[in-house]
């Protein structure tokens, strides 16, 4: 259609041309387009047709102006792209001029088109060194954003770096870590993906696979791709691919199904409806341009006659093509009668309840209206005026083309300094109905220009490729849960990895942690190594069977000695308690009272006082027994050498002999004592090494030096101790002390000895019993051996408890 302005148009109607033969003897055949009419197509330049059209009966817009068009088919292909690009600028190059002169009307003052990102390239390659604007509708290659290499392009759709981060969050949002991708061989797929693959690794997303294909590829190579898929382990498929490449594919997978796939669509594939008839992608979602509503366009559509088509070869054959009808006379097939309705055909032509593209080409032709609107039409006070005779320069358009800023039918348009628009997009998920077809349907929006992290708005109302609300996994690995770790696989990406338990003494708190953390010095793991809980505490308490059987062990011993005592001291003037030393006796059994009770203190949690009570209580109580047996051991053996003629020994080891022995060997270890609490004396201390899961609560010995002085003491009045009784072992029967003495003291070292290494080796609280069973051990030694025979006699034997029986057995 003329026009003092024309606007040109390129659309791929056709997928095919026909390939001349080339002899280098004629010129070569002009270019044709081959194959069937893509209505959908046909429908987006009658939409451009149709907007010129209102624009023209606009009052606001251009007035007094007529715009014009020039549309031509690119047959989807790159060599009749560059030729109908260089038609439609022919008022510059002399090449594909066919007229004498080029007038003003006759010249293209901008191109919408096309919508391959490939030929969109070409064109503008091609336009943009004469600065002729280009609008596309439907071309979304990122690269395309570079106003260095394409400084006169512009589009109305967003560019593909907004669409494949959302996609890649979109894979985060559902937990697909393991995907495959399939893409289109040009440049919209392959950049598209590779931009997508950034986005995705940014995520942590890992691909299986990606397989590129075209409509040009053999078959095999379409094979070779839906085998890849069929073998795959992924469930989510995202394919960045054209329509065209698309339906290849998916034809040749419904000949041998894959297992169930979720298929993830770009805008160039998800909300063509000619797509829809693939059951396989069933539950399918993707971003998809925003639907909308073109007041009239319809009508426009469907006012066609056969008088119109007519003057057109495009329209002429979706005329014969859609009523399977000859317009002319023809003998072969059937000849239109006029009667053909366009209201009564349903197809993508005719469809105008999901207009997406459309609207991207309806908005183009507007802003480029408005761009020539800005550079003819000045406001004055009697209104608009537009001269149609100014000499108008494509950069002038171009110009005024980066600051359009309007808004129609309730859509915003304006383009931003890489000549891109707001990126807004619809979540189109695909949907049985209840009659078993696949519908489009928004589940939610994705709109760029919000802040971070507000820019999804879902629903949940999804239905996926399993029919079911229930979200597919696609993993290569199940996620680790807490108390585990990631170990990657050798050889395989990121995503794919083995779960390995928490070392001992280790955590992790959150699913798929990648290193697990030691707990506190005193916390522990629980079992499942997931949270660190306090350690146990543990010592020799009062509370357990242990420490139950000790104590009444301890008290029982205290309460045996205070019998004996009692005995004793009833029976005081009895021959058998006078001629054994009853004072030593009744100080030695309170030595020993003492030694059965100290061992409570090493029962219950430790303390300041108790750690420093314990030791030394042990260690003077014990020295004051052993000093005891000692005095009466050596009282012993003096008595025997007092019965000697002319022998006065026992003046000098007498009742203050005895007394000062005692009190003399007790003080030294008493002084022992105080050196070792006043230099480093025991305190309690959470012992973290001998078990790793709890804490034994014990008394350290501060200074190992004194500790050991202590029981070296101990051990010398001892050892001292059990030579005299030896010695003294073969005395008159009245004086046979001394071999109970040395019977005790026998199995006293014999304790001991074994104690020095069982305390050691013992771990956690069982040193501490190890300690308490040595003392009570032998406490019970010395009191049994020494005490119980004479016990005996006293309480059952009371004639041999005689002064006479004593002295008839020493005269036989």
């Amino acid at each position: 259609m003329d026009g003092d302005y024309t606007i040109g148009g390129v659309f791929g109607i056709r997928y095919y041309t026909h390939t001349p033969v080339h002899n280098y003897t004629t010129m070569p055949e002009p270019l044709k387009c081959t194959g069937r009419i893509n209505f959908r197509v046909l429908r987006f330049a009658l939409a451009m047709a149709f907007a010129i059209e209102e624009i023209n009966n606009s009052t606001e817009l251009l007035p007094g102006i007529k715009l014009g068009y020039q549309i031509l088919d690119s047959c989807t292909t790159v060599s009749v792209t560059m030729q109908v690009a260089f038609q439609l600028s022919n008022g510059l190059d002399p090449v594909f001029n066919t007229t004498d002169k080029c007038s003003q009307s006759g010249m293209v003052m901008a191109i919408v088109g096309e919508a391959e990102s490939t030929a969109s390239i070409i064109m503008s390659r091609v336009l943009g060194p004469f600065n002729i604007p280009q609008v596309s509708y439907f071309a979304t290659c990122a690269c395309l954003s570079d106003k260095q290499q394409f400084p006169s392009f512009f589009r109305t759709i967003p560019s593909d770096q907004f669409q494949t981060d959302a996609l890649a969050k979109l894979m985060k949002h559902f937990g697909w870590t393991w995907i495959g991708a399939v893409r289109s061989d040009s440049d919209y797929g392959n950049k598209g993906m590779a931009s997508f693959l950034d986005a995705a690794q940014r995520e942590g997303i890992c691909v299986e696979y990606s397989e590129s294909l075209h409509r040009t590829h053999p078959q095999s190579r379409i094979q070779r791709v839906a085998d890849v898929i069929r073998r795959s382990t992924a469930v989510v498929i995202v394919a960045f691919t054209a329509s065209a490449e698309l339906k290849l594919l998916l034809e040749e997978l419904s000949l041998k199904p894959s297992p169930p796939r979720q298929w993830i669509g770009s805008e160039s594939w998800i909300t063509n409806r000619d797509m829809l008839k693939f059951s396989i992608c069933a539950g399918a979602i993707g971003f998809g341009i925003q639907k909308s509503v073109i007041p009239g366009l319809r009508e426009f559509l469907l006012d066609m006659s056969p008088t119109g088509v007519a003057v057109s070869p495009e329209l002429t054959e979706f005329w014969e093509d859609a009523f399977s009808c000859r317009l002319e006379k023809s003998t072969d097939e059937t000849v239109c009668d006029g009667t053909e309705d366009l209201h009564t055909l349903k197809n993508q032509y005719t469809d105008t309840s999901q207009l997406r593209v459309t609207n991207m080409v309806y908005k183009a032709i507007y802003a480029i209206a408005h761009a020539i609107h800005n550079a003819v039409c000045k406001d004055t006070n009697s209104g608009t005026h537009c001269d149609k005779n100014t000499r108008t320069e494509f950069k002038q358009v171009l110009a005024q083309l980066k600051k359009v800023n309007f808004s129609k039918n309730g859509y915003d348009v304006s383009f931003d300094v890489n000549g891109d628009p707001v990126a807004t997009y619809e979540l189109v998920n695909w949907q049985k109905s209840e009659s078993g077809s696949i519908e489009m349907v928004t589940v939610g929006l994705y709109d760029a220009s919000l802040p971070k992290g507000q820019e999804f708005i879902i629903n949940r109302n999804f239905t996926w490729v399993d029919g079911g609300t229930h979200v597919p996994v696609s993993v290569c690995s199940d996620s680790c849960p807490p108390g585990t770790r990631k170990v990657l696989q050798k050889g395989k990406p990121i995503c794919c990895y083995d779960c390995i338990p928490c070392p001992e003494g280790e955590i992790s708190n959150i699913t798929d942690s990648p290193d697990c953390f030691p707990c506190p010095k005193e916390f522990w793991p629980n079992e499942e190594r997931y949270i660190c809980f306090p350690k146990p505490v543990e010592f020799l308490s009062f509370d357990e069977v242990l420490g139950i059987i000790l104590a009444a062990f301890s008290v029982g011993g205290a309460c045996l000695a205070i019998t004996i005592a009692a005995v004793f001291f009833c029976h005081r003037t009895s021959p058998i308690v006078r001629a054994n030393n009853s004072e030593l006796s009744f100080l030695l059994l309170f030595s020993l009272t003492l030694c059965f009770l100290c061992s409570l203190t090493f029962i219950g949690a430790p303390s300041h006082w108790s750690c420093r009570l314990r030791h030394t209580a042990f260690g003077i109580t014990f020295v004051l027994c052993i000093s005891c047996v000692l005095g009466k051991t050596i009282v012993v053996l003096m008595a025997f050498k007092a019965t000697l003629p002319g022998s006065n020994v026992m003046k000098w080891f007498g009742p203050l002999q005895q007394r000062m022995t005692v009190v003399t060997l007790t003080f030294i270890q008493v002084l022992i004592c105080i050196i070792w609490l006043c230099l480093s004396p025991p305190f309690p201390m959470k012992n973290l090494t001998t078990y790793k899961e709890r804490i034994i609560l014990e008394c350290a010995l501060g200074s190992a030096v004194g500790f050991w002085a202590v029981l070296s003491y101990i051990g010398l009045l001892a050892v001292f101790c059990l030579v005299l009784a030896v010695l003294a072992r073969k005395l008159p029967d009245n004086f046979n002390e001394a071999k109970l003495i040395t019977f005790s003291m026998l199995i006293f070292c014999a304790v001991w000895i074994t104690f020095i290494p069982a305390y050691v080796s013992s771990p956690g609280k069982f040193t501490v019993a190890v300690e308490i069973f040595a003392i009570l051990a032998s406490s019970f030694g010395l009191i049994l051996c020494i005490f119980a025979p004479k016990c005996y006699i006293i309480l059952f034997k009371p004639e041999k408890n005689t002064k006479k029986h004593l002295m008839n057995k020493n005269e036989s």
